[in-house]
């Protein structure tokens, strides 16, 4: 498997966002997004169902107009530059958008020629992409006849017939089964290893953490949080040392021991005696030291340790309040689109 940089340091900006509003009514699907992205990495943009994530991708890729700020994607102004940024970008939508009467070379033919290229160009590049897809041996069924994965696939090789500077994926693997979402994912990092710009909308925790560079959280309309994963995990909870000892029945013993030191941390020392082991804050490499120390002194014999971030999931739930699934406002991705000249 490819692996995506996770440290994209300073780079040029593919994507600049300032100040981005979108209304639809009294709903404000929008309110005042900024956000970057830099050349050849993936943003992973979370937030619960309604939260505008959608919405922020068509505003983005020319299909509806913003109200108020500013967005450079590519260099071109999504709005003042509608057309010549459409040759520059991709979008791979939360449903596949193929043709299901064409088949699948006619589909990537088809999108070909729209975005002009010569006819020559366009079946070899349709060649190309059913190859690398794993589509070929299927090239003249009809996409009617393709399982869901198979379509998405072909969505994903329509998105990339263009050759696309910036690659918009709206949530790419909705309703796959793990082994298709592991080939899509698979395909995410070779195009990003080649040199393409990926914002990426997703609810899948792990999707996000084995794909983004770095994380951008939206809720109601607003960016909340944003970083690399790493350090998003970090300010919510800090590291846990998990400690489980030899023999399960200690395990309250070593808690009353840290507590009595003072070595608890702030929320206090969690035994969890069902599962024979220790979980305890810690705050700093000090307190680590010390807790080892301490347990290591009173003669408690360790079967294994080590320390560990709060998962994504948990990250998100103190972010925002609430999980992924549940949606806090009315769903705005069924709006009207409003189509830039």
């Amino acid at each position: 498997m490819t692996r995506i940089d996770k440290n994209p340091g300073s780079g040029p900006l593919a994507v600049e966002v300032r100040g981005l509003v979108k209304h639809y009514g009294e709903t404000k699907a929008l309110d005042g997004v900024d956000l970057d992205v830099r050349e050849g990495t993936v943003l992973g943009v979370l937030g619960p169902n309604g939260a505008g994530k959608t919405t922020l991708v068509r505003c983005l890729s020319t299909l509806i107009v913003p109200d108020a700020g500013t967005a450079r994607v590519a260099g071109y102004d999504v709005v003042a530059q509608p057309r010549q940024l459409r040759r520059t970008i991709g979008l791979t939508g939360q449903y596949a958008s193929v043709d299901e009467k064409l088949s699948g070379w006619e589909n990537l033919y088809m999108i070909g020629r729209l975005l002009d290229l010569s006819r020559r160009d366009a079946r070899q590049r349709a060649d190309e992409m059913l190859e690398r897809f794993s589509l070929t041996e299927a090239a003249a069924r009809p996409a009617m006849q393709y399982s869901g994965g198979m379509r998405r696939r072909l969505d994903l090789a329509a998105s990339m017939i263009g050759r696309p500077a910036v690659l918009y994926l709206d949530e790419p693997t909705t309703g796959l089964d793990p082994r298709t979402r592991n080939e899509v994912w698979d395909e995410v990092q070779r195009m990003v290893a080649e040199g393409v710009t990926v914002l990426l909308t997703t609810q899948y925790m792990e999707e996000a953490e084995q794909l983004a560079s770095e994380l951008t959280v939206i809720d109601r309309g607003k960016v909340i949080a944003n970083g690399k994963v790493d350090d998003l995990k970090a300010r919510v909870g800090g590291r846990t040392l998990r400690v489980r000892p030899v023999d399960p029945s200690v395990v309250p013993g070593m808690a009353r021991a840290l507590a009595e030191a003072g070595l608890d941390g702030v929320s206090g020392t969690q035994a969890v005696p069902d599962e024979g082991a220790l979980l305890v804050p810690i705050l700093s490499d000090e307190q680590l030291t010390a807790v080892v120390g301490l347990l290591a002194a009173r003669g408690y014999a360790v079967a294994d340790l080590g320390t560990y971030l709060p998962s994504l999931d948990e990250v998100f739930l103190a972010i925002t309040g609430h999980k992924t699934a549940d949606a806090e406002l009315p769903p705005v991705t069924d709006a009207p689109e409003e189509v830039a000249a």
